[in-house]
């Protein structure tokens, strides 16, 4: 950890500085802690603290330096881990060297001993009085001082983790520093990544916080992606996530029965997959069109891959293919699986093959809400692919996203909307395994830790957790020429016996202008709906 290289101080100035810090203490011990809420010490467990040290000059006189490495910046992956008895990460330096003292909102918190000397009498005199010859133009000064901190101490609701999280998340946007560096000292004492589902999830939220006035939340979240465990753990992981909790499952479930309802009369159906994963999701339509009584189509399948899903399966997609081509042989189904690439950049229908005769479906699963939209670059990508999709004349497209309202939303409203969306899912989560499992820490950190980095954390073009509600989608859509077609009854029949027999009973579904919702307890968490 760098000094702040001022040891060469006469010890006079030293001794005095100190007094000053002394002075201050006997005085406000809150205050105080607020300065440094970790005590005199080298570092705080998490690598967050910026102590005021306390050392020896060569005339045995006691000195203090500021170090501020509160807001760490992170230029290695291997800067970041976890540990579930801290907040969600801790932070180590790298072998290639972590830079310290990161400004926030241009405030260099290493100001020099000078500086900082000047600071604690004005704040001195604010409290005690001004000195008799410091005149009349140090009080505006002393005033400025007294009111900034007078914000930072703002009481915050004892035992309310949620109050204290907005608090902090208020403090940050309002650009008040003293009231974040405060309320964070105070949020490291009760949040856990083994607690309550408020402190787990309180936890990542705070990981996002510091990644965000430290401006290093791109760093952060890149770093969790490349610490990702080895593929098939992280397909595990998401695997242990789709059986214990039915937001995925009811996304597939409502979207393969409006394409099965669509598609009741085709006789060749193509279904293109804009993020296919592991497959699963066609395997039970398989099934399904093998029962219908006039037969099975030919059916055919293109799986459009990503990054992610193909580490997670450990290899390109012709796992999936080998896959599904089985289970469709085994129900007697005339199939064909055609693989093809998808990113964020400008989509061309030229490799999708589509031939004459065969209904096109298309299936966007928890897909859309990361391709970039207007405000993060000019040519709107997401409405692009909308067009792009409309011109393949689709006789059915299925949309599965999240009903959380975090794309243009600005900082403060986003974090409070995440709050109570994620609140919710850590709580469904925290139902279905007991708290000291560890499988339940290896789904949340895996699973979701990234995300609420990221939709806390980054901007711009970083931010690619960019989820918008079912209104906004509708708006989206319609624009690029689509029409809303009602979901089955049927479908939202299948889905409420399924939560019924297989899992808590405070999940709950609703339909309502032509879509079903999923929802924990008074929160929607998952909309689901049809277009052609």
């Amino acid at each position: 950890m760098q000094t702040s290289g001022h040891h060469s101080r006469p010890s006079m100035v030293n001794k005095r500085f100190c007094q000053s810090v002394r002075k201050l203490e006997a005085y406000s011990p809150q205050l105080c802690q607020t300065l440094n809420p970790f005590g005199s010490c080298n570092k705080s467990s998490n690598g967050y603290a910026y102590p005021i040290h306390i050392s020896q000059d060569q005339d045995q006189d006691r000195y203090c330096t500021l170090e501020s490495s509160l807001l760490s910046t992170y230029n290695s992956p291997s800067t970041v881990t976890f540990s579930p008895n801290e907040s969600s990460l801790s932070h180590q330096e790298s072998q290639s060297g972590v830079a310290e003292g990161s400004p926030i909102s241009g405030l260099d918190l290493a100001e020099d001993v000078c500086e900082l000397k000047h600071k604690l009498k004005e704040l001195e005199s604010a409290m005690l009085g001004p000195e008799p010859d410091s005149g009349e133009n140090s009080l505006p000064s002393a005033a400025v001082e007294t009111e900034t901190w007078r914000r930072a101490m703002i009481p915050v609701p004892r035992g309310d983790l949620k109050q204290v999280l907005v608090a902090c998340a208020m403090a940050v946007s309002d650009n008040n520093i003293l009231g974040v560096q405060w309320l964070m000292s105070e949020l490291r004492q009760v949040v856990s990544v083994s607690g309550e589902p408020i402190q787990r999830l309180g936890a990542y939220m705070l990981e996002g916080l510091v990644a965000r006035v430290s401006a290093s939340g791109s760093s952060i979240y890149k770093s969790l992606k490349l610490r990702e465990p080895a593929g098939f753990e992280l397909l595990s992981y998401m695997h242990t996530l789709y059986e214990i909790c039915p937001y995925l499952k009811f996304g597939y479930m409502a979207a393969n029965g409006a394409i099965a309802e669509a598609m009741k009369d085709e006789s060749e159906v193509h279904i293109i997959d804009f993020q296919i994963g592991q497959g699963s999701q066609w395997i039970p339509l398989i099934q399904a069109f093998a029962a219908r009584p006039t037969g099975p189509p030919q059916i055919r399948i293109t799986g459009l891959d990503d990054f992610t899903s193909a580490y997670e399966r450990g290899g390109g997609l012709s796992i999936v293919g080998k896959r599904l081509s089985k289970i469709a042989e085994a129900f007697k189904v005339p199939f064909e699986f055609h693989a093809a690439t998808f990113s964020n950049t400008r989509f061309h229908s030229t490799g999708l093959g589509i031939r004459p005769g065969e209904a096109v479906a298309v299936n966007f699963a928890f897909v859309l809400h990361r391709v970039p939209d207007e405000s993060v670059t000019t040519d709107n990508r997401r409405d692009h692919l909308l067009r792009a999709v409309k011109g393949l004349r689709p006789k059915v497209v299925t949309l599965v996203e999240r009903e959380l309202n975090a794309n243009t939303a600005a900082f403060y409203p986003r974090f409070r909307e995440a709050l109570e969306y994620y609140a919710a899912v850590f709580e469904s989560i925290d139902a279905a395994l007991p708290r000291g499992e560890r499988a339940r820490m290896d789904v949340e950190q895996h699973c979701l830790a990234r995300e609420v980095v990221n939709v806390i954390a980054c901007e711009g073009a970083e931010r690619v957790e960019r989820h918008e509600p079912l209104g906004k989608w509708r708006s989206r859509l319609r624009m690029a020429g689509f029409e809303q077609s009602p979901m089955s009854s049927m479908v939202n029949g299948t889905i409420r016996g399924l939560l019924r027999d297989k899992y808590c009973g405070k999940y709950r579904v609703e339909e309502r202008d032509g879509a079903l919702y999923l929802g924990w307890l008074n929160a929607h968490l998952v909309a689901s709906s049809a277009w052609k």
